[in-house]
C-alpha cells in the first residue's frame, strides 16, 4: 500500500496555515517556549530563506491566541500564559523601492498606517498624516505589557542605500525616531523579537533598545532554525525513503549526498552542531527525482546587502577561492559600522561561509556544503568574469567535456572563458591564481561536479582534482613566465604527476591526469598533455 506523505511546508511562512493544512511542522517550540516565557528583547541573524519569516508568525500565533495552534508539540505541557496579547508584526522586507528620505519616509509612514489600520488598532487613518507619529502615539497609550512587536527583515531599508551614504545616514535617522519610540514607551512591551541578515551598528537600534539580546551565535539557539540530522530523519522518514526509491541509491548513501549538498551550517560559538538548510532540503523533498540540485543561489543565494557591498569593494580574488578563512569571534559576534564590516562577516551573515572551528578567540569559516560552494564559485565568476564568459561557463561545456573525457575541448574552453576576464582587476600572475581560475569555472559549470584543490596522498599533493559521473581528473599546472620553456614545464609537470603517483589510489578505468601549462605572455593554456604510466 502506497504510504500518503504529509505535506512538505515549503514556501509557507504562516503557522497557522501550515498547521491547519497538516504540513509537516519542525517541532521547535521547546526553544521557542525558552525565549517567550521571558520579558526581553531578542535579535536573531540568518541567511535568507533559512525560516525567519515562520519563526516570527509561531509567535504571533502563541501571543495572539495561545495554545490553539500547538497540539501535540512540546510547548503545550510548558506554557502556562493564559493572557493574550496585541501583537504588531513589522516586516521591512519591502521597504527597499525608493530613491530619496523622502521617498523612504513616505513608504514607511504608509506602511506603519497600513498596520495600525489593517490591525483594526485605529480606525482607518488619512494617509497624509505620519505613520511614523501615529504609531509612537498608539504604543503609549497601550497598558503595561500587552504589546508584542515582531520585526522581520529589519536591516533591508539600509540595505537598499549602502552604497548612498547620505541617504543611509537620513534612512538611518529615520528609523532612529521609531526605535526611540520603542524605547521610550517600553513599559507597553510584553516580548520583542527581531531578525536581520546583518547587524550594523549605524542603525542605532542596539543603543537605543540597549537590553536587546542577540541570540545569533548562542549554542542554546544553534538549532533554532534549520533541520539537524535527528530533526531530518524523525520528520522526513517517508520523504527520504521516496527519494531512495526514486534516485535507487541506499538510504544510507542518500543521507550521505544530502549532508554533502544541503547540511553543514553552523551558528553557534562552540562550532559542535550543524543543521541542514531548510529550503534547499524540502526542495529536494518536493523533487527528488531531479537529483541534487543547487537551489542556494537563486532562492538564498544573493541577497541585497552582499550584492550591494560587491558593487563598491573587490573582495573576490580567485586565489582566495578554496581558502578558509579566519576571523575574530569578537568581529563575528558584535555590530560594526558598514564602513568598516569585514567581509568574512558578511559572507558569514548571508551563509557563504560557516563556522568550521573555534580556538580561543579565532574562528576559522569555510563553505558550509557542496550547494553554497558552487553558489560562491558562481559569485566568483561574476565578479571576475564578463557577462560572454560567464554565460560560456555556465552552459555546460566544461562539464561535458570534462564527462566524455576530452583534455582539448576542455582546455580550449577553458581559454575561451580566460579571455573574459578583466586582467587588470585580476591578473593571472601566478600559478595559484590559474589554478583557482579554473576551479572557479569547473565549479560553477554543474552541481554534479566535484572539485578540490590540494588534493593530498601519501607523496605530495595535486593542484586540482575533478569528480564527474564517470572520470576522476588529475590536474597539474604550471606557470609560464618570460625566459621559461612551456615544455620544459609541462615534463616537469608529467614527471611530478609519476614521481608522486597522482591518483594512483583510484581505479585507473576512469582516471584521466593531465598536465598543463599557462603562459604568461600569451595569456592562456599552451601546453597540454595527458599522462599515462
Amino acid at each position: 500500500m502506497e504510504t500518503i506523505l504529509a505535506p512538505l511546508p515549503l514556501g509557507t511562512s504562516d503557522f497557522s496555515a501550515l498547521r491547519k493544512s497538516g504540513q509537516i511542522y519542525v517541532d521547535k517550540t521547546r526553544l521557542i517556549y525558552t525565549l517567550a516565557s521571558k520579558r526581553q528583547k531578542f535579535f536573531l541573524s540568518r541567511p535568507r530563506r533559512f525560516g525567519k519569516s515562520l519563526l516570527l508568525s509561531t509567535f504571533e500565533s502563541l501571543f495572539k491566541y495561545g495554545l490553539r495552534d500547538f497540539h501535540g508539540l512540546e510547548i503545550e505541557s510548558l506554557w502556562k500564559d493564559e493572557n493574550t496579547y496585541q501583537v504588531i508584526r513589522l516586516d521591512f522586507s519591502s521597504l527597499k523601492d525608493f530613491s530619496s528620505v523622502e521617498e523612504f519616509s513616505e513608504l514607511l509612514d504608509q506602511y506603519l498606517l497600513d498596520t495600525l489600520t489593517v490591525n483594526r488598532l485605529v480606525s482607518p487613518i488619512k494617509t497624509d498624516k505620519e505613520g511614523l507619529r501615529a504609531f509612537i502615539g498608539w504604543l503609549a497609550l497601550q497598558a503595561d505589557n500587552s504589546v508584542v512587536l515582531l520585526l522581520d527583515e529589519y536591516d533591508t531599508p539600509l540595505t537598499s542605500c549602502l552604497n548612498k551614504p547620505e541617504l543611509f545616514d537620513e534612512v538611518r535617522k529615520k528609523l532612529w525616531r521609531l526605535y526611540a519610540g520603542f524605547k521610550q514607551w517600553d513599559g507597553a512591551i510584553r516580548f520583542f523579537f527581531m531578525t536581520g541578515i546583518a547587524k550594523f551598528s549605524q542603525t542605532s537600534i542596539f543603543s537605543e533598545l540597549n537590553h536587546f539580546t542577540d541570540i545569533s551565535l548562542m549554542s542554546e539557539f544553534g538549532s533554532l532554525l534549520g533541520y539537524s540530522h535527528q530533526e531530518v530523519q524523525k520528520y522526513f522518514s517517508d520523504y527520504l525513503e521516496q527519494a531512495s526509491l526514486q534516485l535507487g541509491i541506499e538510504k544510507d548513501k542518500l543521507l550521505e549526498e544530502l549532508t554533502l549538498n544541503y547540511d553543514g551550517f553552523c551558528f553557534e560559538k562552540t562550532a559542535s552542531q550543524h543543521v541542514f538548510s531548510p529550503w534547499s532540503l524540502l526542495k529536494f523533498f518536493n523533487f527528488p527525482s531531479n537529483g541534487f540540485d543547487n537551489y542556494w543561489y537563486e532562492s538564498g543565494g544573493q541577497p541585497g546587502i552582499l550584492l550591494e557591498y560587491l558593487k563598491s569593494h573587490s573582495t573576490l580574488k580567485p586565489e582566495e577561492y578554496e581558502n578558509e578563512k579566519q576571523i575574530q569571534l569578537d568581529d563575528l559576534a558584535l555590530s560594526a559600522k558598514f564602513s568598516i564590516l569585514d567581509d568574512k562577516v558578511l559572507l558569514a551573515q548571508t551563509g557563504y561561509l560557516t563556522i568550521k572551528a573555534v580556538r580561543g578567540t579565532t574562528v576559522t569559516l569555510g563553505y558550509p556544503n557542496r550547494e553554497v560552494s558552487v553558489s560562491m564559485a558562481r559569485l566568483y565568476a561574476e565578479a571576475i568574469l564578463d557577462k560572454n564568459a560567464i554565460n560560456r561557463a555556465g552552459e555546460g561545456y566544461l562539464a561535458d567535456y570534462l564527462e566524455d573525457g576530452n583534455l582539448s575541448a576542455f582546455v580550449e574552453e577553458v581559454n575561451r572563458i580566460v579571455l573574459g576576464i578583466d586582467y587588470q582587476a585580476f591578473p593571472l600572475s601566478s600559478e595559484a591564481s590559474c589554478r583557482a581560475a579554473v576551479f572557479i569555472m569547473v565549479s560553477s559549470s554543474s552541481t554534479l561536479i566535484t572539485a578540490r584543490c590540494e588534493a593530498h596522498n601519501a607523496h605530495g599533493r595535486s593542484d586540482l582534482e575533478i569528480q564527474t559521473d564517470k572520470n576522476y581528473w588529475v590536474l597539474e599546472f604550471k606557470y609560464c613566465q618570460k625566459g621559461d620553456s612551456p615544455e620544459a614545464l609541462l615534463q616537469e609537470a608529467v614527471r611530478q604527476i609519476k614521481a608522486r603517483q597522482y591518483g594512483s589510489q583510484l581505479p585507473q578505468s576512469n582516471l584521466i591526469r593531465a598536465a598543463l601549462v599557462f603562459s604568461q605572455k600569451g595569456r592562456k593554456f599552451t601546453h597540454w598533455a595527458e599522462v599515462w604510466d
